[in-house]
């Protein structure tokens, strides 16, 4: 994967265009991001990392997130990607669970992670970027000799181990091997995302998701691109005036991204003449928005539909026909169908698990030391998604909804039992189940029934005391924006709770308010 991006760096080309919501600005060639990674990646093989050894990164939008990730490839290291989300038990779980050896962290998530690693032993080194910390050695003074020699990678040695939330238990960890890059390229970047070498690429995703590794690093790098990078809050107004003054070739963002932007008055003020790509992804897009986008800017703006587990699987490819509410078709790199319980392809029209061929180049390599839950995962020769869909006659795809638990929300993939654990250890809190609400913005929310205990009262205050409890407990955007106190919970008859009947108890509600 460094190779893709080492091979431009004989161009006199911009890499990264950066700016902040301050106003400051800067740039990388890609002569800048080889010469970077390649001095801190020798800075790390002499401080004693080895191959395959773990790498936790929790670095914002900013350049040197790029640096680190190409440097600790070239180095031989496994990324453990974090977001700057995570709080200490968040990050604490992953370096456990992941026998994490070094940490590369922003300066303003120092605290969080001496926290986290108070009493652990197995973080032998930690790099800040920013201001000198201690215990902490500056990034930038991770430089080694140019004598000193990278170990040499293998298509099957371990790149990245993305965690992503469960329906129960903590945190997956997915592990993808170098091999994916090769194979995330060839679905992605030029037939969905159509990057030219010389566009200048937006991709919004922050460091830490798979999604970042997908379109901001892998694929517009790869393909030699200029990514513009911006490093502030999602505001509207903002966000399409970027689009215009940096003269954006091709855009990847969130359905609520564009569905927030679509809202802006006066749009006719903004001038997209640049943008010549417009892609989304992680659940369907309304009608209002495709057609708010083409009228005011001649765009199409195309979805896409694919897991940290894999890689685009389903998507509207450049030339094909958008039709609203639809993930498109499957993408000829990877076998995709849609079964039924029994593994069997279903005919069009009748809703099955999209399942992916266990052959398909793109598929991860199976969850880090949890070989249960990858046995879980699979139905004969296929990975089930989770999510199910239909087909139509000319083979688009539509999406039905998710199978178990997992809630979707902005984009966000978030388990259940992450937030219900968290609000049990509030002392006002006898019971929880959390369960997708749908949401016109968002998709859906994350909504919480509560049993309080017997000497406490509900009240608006204990909602917002809940919420902050959560935000602090575990990654902010996992807290529950709705909260309903309960007397009981449904269950099954060995008392587990049937989150299926408050999920759809929600749809009906929200439904009859439309």
């Amino acid at each position: 994967m460094a190779q893709d991006v080492d091979r431009h760096a004989s161009k006199d080309k911009i890499a990264i265009r950066w700016r902040s919501a301050k106003g400051e600005r800067r740039e990388l060639t890609y002569a800048d991001l080889k010469e970077k990674s390649d001095c801190m990646a020798r800075g790390l093989v002499e401080r004693g990392l080895k191959l395959g050894d773990r790498i936790m990164i929790l670095l914002p939008r900013i350049p040197e997130a790029y640096i680190s990730y190409l440097a600790c490839l070239k180095a031989g290291l496994s990324i453990i990607p974090g977001s700057e989300m995570l709080r200490p038990n968040d990050i604490r779980y992953r370096i456990e669970h992941a026998e994490i050896k070094a940490v590369i962290a922003h300066e303003d998530l120092v605290e969080r992670v001496d926290e986290a690693i108070s009493d652990l032993n197995i973080v032998s080194n930690c790099f800040v970027q920013g201001e000198r910390q201690e215990n902490w050695e500056p990034l930038g003074e991770v430089r080694g000799d140019e004598k000193t020699l990278l170990p040499q990678t293998k298509l099957d040695d371990i790149a990245f181990i993305s965690y992503t939330s469960g329906t129960t238990g903590g945190p997956k960890g997915v592990i993808h091997h170098h091999s994916w890059g090769i194979a995330h390229q060839a679905a992605t970047t030029k037939d969905w995302l159509g990057i030219e070498e010389e566009d200048v690429v937006w991709a919004t995703a922050g460091p830490g998701w798979a999604k970042w590794i997908w379109s901001p690093f892998i694929s517009t790098l790869g393909a030699g691109a200029t990514a513009f990078v911006y490093l502030g809050g999602f505001d509207p107004e903002t966000y399409l005036t970027l689009l215009q003054d940096e003269k954006i070739n091709v855009l990847c963002c969130t359905p609520t991204e564009y569905r927030m932007m679509a809202k802006t008055d006066d749009l006719e003020r903004f001038d997209l003449s640049y943008l010549r790509n417009a892609v989304s992804a992680g659940e369907p897009l309304n009608r209002e928005v495709l057609d708010t986008f083409k009228k005011y800017f001649s765009i199409e703006v195309r979805d896409g539909y694919g897991q940290t587990e894999n890689t685009l699987l389903v998507g509207t490819l450049k030339g094909m026909e958008v039709r609203a509410g639809s993930m498109g078709k499957p993408i000829p790199q990877n076998k995709v169908s849609l079964i039924d319980d029994e593994g069997n392809e279903v005919p069009v029209g009748k809703v099955g698990h999209i399942a992916v061929h266990r052959q398909s180049p793109a598929l991860f390599k199976g969850y880090y030391r949890d070989p249960e839950r990858t046995d879980a995962a699979f139905n004969g020769d296929y990975y089930i998604t989770g999510d199910l869909a239909k087909k139509d006659e000319d083979g688009y795809f539509w999406f039905e909804g998710r199978s178990d638990d997992i809630i979707i929300s902005s984009g966000y993939t978030i388990g259940p039992f992450e937030v219900e654990d968290a609000l049990v250890k509030h002392p006002s809190v006898k019971e929880s189940a959390v369960v997708a609400s749908p949401d016109p913005v968002r998709g859906a929310i994350v909504k919480a029934f509560v049993i309080l205990k017997e000497s406490v009262s509900p009240s608006e205050e204990l909602v917002k005391e809940l919420q902050d409890h959560v935000k602090k407990v575990t990654a902010p955007y996992k807290y529950p924006r709705e909260i309903e106190f309960v007397d009981s919970l449904p269950k099954t008859t060995s008392g587990k709770i049937r989150r299926v009947e408050l999920r759809q108890l929600e749809k009906r509600r929200k439904s009859r308010k439309e």
